[in-house]
């Protein structure tokens, strides 16, 4: 149990034939020791992962649309080991419950989800990472409760996507129906298709549009499949396949930069230079213009896809540990302090 009153387990538990890293799957030791945790919620829990000491304020790590809390397998470790980071499956994601029967999921919904998890830890101030869809999500907290964010880290998207009304009317069209045939197939309790653990590379390398480099897909697979009942050498995914047909309508652009200007917390936005923009770029370039004006606004370029953060977070991770020496949680500077009087005493021996 930690200072939270949290029952918390290690990672070298399992849950039946759920894996929380792909060390389950696998044999391989975790990228960065972990404890998994979970929060309940009304429809169920919410799953994590919590890297680092547990008695200070961690900075949450969100992922972006169909991933799950794996996304920063590869970025955690990087980070100093006073820094605390827990990384959060989202409702429908990994490990965390699916919304029940018949609710849609939208992504606004997932302010909520912040707040749950900021009551459940007494915060005052958020502290977070977000990737994609939850980069997002972090630019409308901020701006709905600017005296709420201590420190936001968005990476690669930046803001509620702008589309034009008839495209926008087409996609809600389409996703009610396609979200109606997804239900109705999670209520018949059938078992999903299967698939080889190489074609489960595949698709996920696929199904990032190529974004997700191969050698990294099983980071990101392991918390999304079971081992099938069927076919003993086979998986599926467990991902909720209603989130095809997730909802992100929030607003236009003119709310947009509105939000852009609400913003007052230190704010770091990381894209990658061979990832798209998801919108017609002049309107990336308006609200980023309006950021700008900020004196504690910080934008970095480099190369990298839409998952920077797995393919080559040595890219990134510089500039992201400068942004949380400076701005994170405040107990960052006694941890630190302490990690380095541990080393020295050591090296005294």
């Amino acid at each position: 149990m930690n200072a939270s009153g949290n029952t918390l387990s290690t990672c070298s538990d399992t849950k039946g034939s759920r894996y929380r890293h792909i060390g389950d799957l696998t044999g391989e030791p975790p990228t960065r020791e972990f404890t998994e945790i979970s929060i309940p919620v009304p429809w169920g829990y919410l799953a994590g992962k919590w890297y680092g000491p547990q008695e200070i304020q961690p900075i949450l790590g969100l992922h972006g649309w169909q991933d799950n809390a794996g996304s920063f397998d590869l970025l955690v470790p990087l980070l100093p080991p006073h820094v605390a980071f827990l990384s959060v499956d989202l409702p429908g994601h990994g490990l965390s419950s699916r919304l029940p029967d018949g609710c849609y999921y939208n992504s606004i919904d997932n302010i909520y989800l912040i707040r749950v998890i900021m009551k459940k830890y007494k915060w005052e101030k958020l502290y977070m990472i977000g990737h994609s869809m939850s980069s997002i999500i972090g630019f409308v907290f901020a701006a709905l409760y600017p005296n709420e964010m201590g420190m936001l880290i968005g990476l690669d998207a930046l803001k509620p996507h702008q589309r034009a009304p008839h495209k926008m009317l087409r996609s809600l069209e389409t996703r009610m129906i396609g979200f109606i045939e997804e239900d109705e197939r999670n209520r018949s309790k059938d078992e999903p298709p299967a698939y080889t653990y190489n074609e489960l590379i595949e698709r996920v390398h696929f199904g990032s549009f190529q974004s997700l480099n191969q050698d990294v897909c099983k980071f990101m697979m392991a918390r999304n499949i079971q081992k099938s009942l069927k076919y003993p050498d086979k998986y599926y995914f467990t991902r909720d396949r209603r989130l095809k047909f997730y909802n992100y309508t929030i607003g236009s652009q003119e709310l947009c930069n509105e939000m852009a200007k609400r913003i007052t917390c230190p704010y770091l936005f990381i894209k990658g230079r061979q990832s798209i923009y998801f919108e017609d770029k002049k309107y990336y370039d308006e609200t980023i213009n309006v950021l700008r004006a900020k004196k504690n606004f910080e934008y970095f370029e480099c190369d990298g896809t839409h998952h920077l953060h797995m393919n080559n977070p040595e890219n990134i991770i510089d500039p992201i540990v400068d942004f949380i020496e400076k701005y994170g949680p405040r107990q960052r500077a006694g941890i630190k302090e302490r990690h380095i009087a541990i080393i020295e005493k050591q090296s005294k021996l």
